[in-house]
This record gives C-alpha cells, sequence and structure tokens, in this order.
C-alpha cells in the first residue's frame, strides 16, 4: 500500500471528474487550445475519470471554450464512456430554449452522457456581456431561477408552465431529453437555490475558494427539498490542482495559471497563458504574491502526497460526493502529468 494511503482510503470510492479551462497557451492558436481540450478529455477518459466538463467565457484571450456547446459535441464525438458536460453555461447570456434545444441535441446524439451545468455570472466583462444579450436586462442574473425552472419544463422533467412553456412553446430536441442538470455557484445564492430546487450543487472552490465553501455545502444541505430530479442531496467540489515533484516543482508549473489569475484580479491587459519564464521574469509586487500565496494555499498544489491530503481535507470540510479536478499547468502535458498522478491515488 503506498504510504499516507491510510488517509485517503474513505475516498478511495469518491468519483473524479475534470474541469478543463481550453487553455490557450502563449505562441500558441485558438485550435492548438481546443485540440489540447479533446486530447485532454481522451486521456481523462482513459484513466478512468468520471466526467469532463469545460467553462463559458468571452472576450478572454487565455480561454477558448466560449461556445461549450459545440466543444462539447466534439469532446463527446472523440470519447466513448466519460460523461461530457458544461461546468457551466452562463444562463443569463441566452434564452433558456436556445440552451434546451443545444443540449437536447447533444443527448439526442450521444445519449446520457451529457451534463448541463449551470451557472448565472456572464463569465466575461459587462461590455462583452452586453453585446451577447444584445437586448440587456431581458436576460439577467435576477430572472436566474425562472430559467432554470424554464429549463426544466422545455425538457419534460416538469409539467409545462402557464405561460406555454413546454407545451405550446417547445424544445425540438429538448423535450425528453434532458441532460444531467446541475447548478454551479462560489457563493450562497446557488447553494440555497439548488438545494431549494432539488438539484445537484458543484461550488467553484478553484477560483473562490475560502472560508465561504464549507458554509456553502452546509447551506445546500439544510436547504435540500426532494424533487423529481432527486430525492437526496448531490454536491460536487472543483479544486486547482498542479502535481509537482515537489513543492518547488509545483509552485514554478502554477505560476502561469497564477499570473493569468493576478491580471484578472488586479486589471492587467488580458493575454494568453503566459509561458514559465514569462511568469518568472513579470515584475510580481508584495500584493500579487501574497494573493498568490493565500489562493494556492487553498487549492492542491505541490507533490503528490500534499495534493492528495489536501483533497481530504477539502473532501472532509465539504462532505462533497464528488471532486473536480482542475488541473493547471504551463501546457497540455503538464496538465496531463496532473491528470495521470491523480488517478493513481486509486492504485
Amino acid at each position: 500500500m503506498r504510504a499516507g494511503a491510510g488517509a485517503f482510503a474513505w475516498t478511495m470510492n469518491t468519483p473524479l471528474s475534470v474541469l478543463d479551462l481550453a487553455s490557450v497557451y502563449s505562441g500558441s492558436t485558438h485550435a492548438d487550445a481546443l485540440a489540447h481540450t479533446i486530447a485532454t478529455a481522451k486521456r481523462a477518459e482513459e484513466l478512468g475519470y468520471e466526467r469532463f466538463w469545460v467553462a463559458e467565457h468571452h472576450g478572454m484571450p487565455a480561454i477558448a471554450s466560449s461556445a461549450p456547446a459545440v466543444l462539447i459535441g466534439a469532446i463527446a464525438a472523440a470519447t466513448e464512456r466519460i460523461r461530457v458536460g458544461s461546468g457551466g453555461v452562463m444562463l443569463p447570456n441566452h434564452a433558456s430554449l436556445v440552451i434546451a434545444e443545444q443540449f437536447g441535441t447533444l443527448v439526442a446524439l450521444h445519449g446520457d452522457r451529457i451534463d448541463l451545468g449551470l451557472g448565472r455570472a456572464p463569465g466575461t466583462d459587462p461590455i462583452t456581456a452586453s453585446a451577447l444579450r444584445r437586448a440587456p436586462g431581458r436576460e439577467t442574473a435576477d430572472q436566474f431561477p425562472q430559467q432554470v425552472v424554464e429549463l426544466l419544463a422545455y425538457f419534460g422533467t416538469i409539467p409545462p408552465l402557464e405561460n406555454g412553456i413546454g407545451d405550446r412553446v417547445s424544445a425540438i430536441p429538448g423535450l425528453g431529453d434532458s441532460p444531467q442538470l446541475w447548478l454551479l455557484g462560489s457563493s450562497d445564492f446557488s447553494a440555497r437555490l439548488a438545494g431549494a430546487m432539488g438539484l445537484p450543487f458543484a461550488f467553484a472552490h478553484h477560483f473562490a475558494g475560502g472560508e465561504n465553501t464549507a458554509t456553502a455545502f452546509d447551506i445546500y444541505r439544510r436547504a435540500f427539498t426532494p424533487s423529481v430530479v432527486m430525492t437526496e442531496p448531490r454536491s460536487m467540489v472543483a479544486v486547482a490542482t498542479v502535481v509537482g515533484t515537489d513543492a518547488a516543482d509545483a509552485e514554478r508549473l502554477a505560476l502561469p495559471n497564477a499570473l493569468t489569475m493576478v491580471r484578472l484580479r488586479y486589471g492587467g491587459l488580458p493575454a494568453r497563458v503566459p509561458t514559465i519564464e514569462e511568469a518568472e521574469a513579470y515584475a510580481w509586487s508584495d500584493a500579487e504574491r501574497e494573493f498568490v500565496a493565500r489562493r494556492h494555499a487553498l487549492q492542491a498544489i505541490g507533490d503528490l502526497e500534499h495534493v492528495e491530503r489536501r483533497f481530504t481535507e477539502l473532501l472532509t470540510e465539504t462532505r462533497a460526493d464528488e471532486l473536480l479536478v482542475v488541473p493547471q499547468g504551463p501546457g497540455l502535458e503538464s496538465k496531463l502529468a496532473t491528470l495521470e498522478a491523480v488517478a493513481s491515488l486509486r492504485s
């Protein structure tokens, strides 16, 4: 038995899944990024991961997953077993009917392998969000709960609504072609809503980790009401993960993604994920270094023993049913190495 395996033994049956950010690296193309995401999904399937998600972002040079449904279709076509889905679709950016048709089509094509994770943030800046929606105010974060109800009606999960949604207004494909629906969040709002609606809940600890992580899971379980979808709560926690040969190696591999986060947080110019050399040459301020240190301490960045320990701590604190690994690093090779190392925890 591996050293330290006993501490992790109680989580050995916890499903492991992957959230990929379709990273666009310095010197690479969008085509490279999408090809790397498909290659990562194929390797994740070989390694026995449960599901593979991509996230909707817009106007971000470092992320190529702006059209989740299109990318999910390509990933599902390139794989056979692994569940494929969104982590998530930012629902206020879209009419509910469009999402029902897109994901109904994916289910019709690929069967019961499709997940539809839903978020209420725009996944971009306000100007880009306005361009996406064309008619500001029609679909907003305040309407998110109603949009989720609309989706359930379009898929036929609940009866048609009084305004004709799910009856006179139908999703074709969509009706009878429901994906597995998840609500995503980084605060207590989606936790409470997922609980009240009896839906699975996934928490974005990988970018919003902190004291509110465990609190969100507690709120979800307290709010949970059995529904036609689920009779018991089901939850997942996402964690940024880098496995290195030692702590220093892991920190170095994580540095390009750390600089990308710093640029987002401190208003730097958006750019592709830098190389390690570019990140090392960056003029880091004390505040930026402190931000990265705090962030990394909350994630799973280190040698395999440390990563294993962080997984155990997160699962203990949150009592999540599934772990969503967000592999990071300066390129495809390092991301795959992290997924392979994490998969080895099951051996």
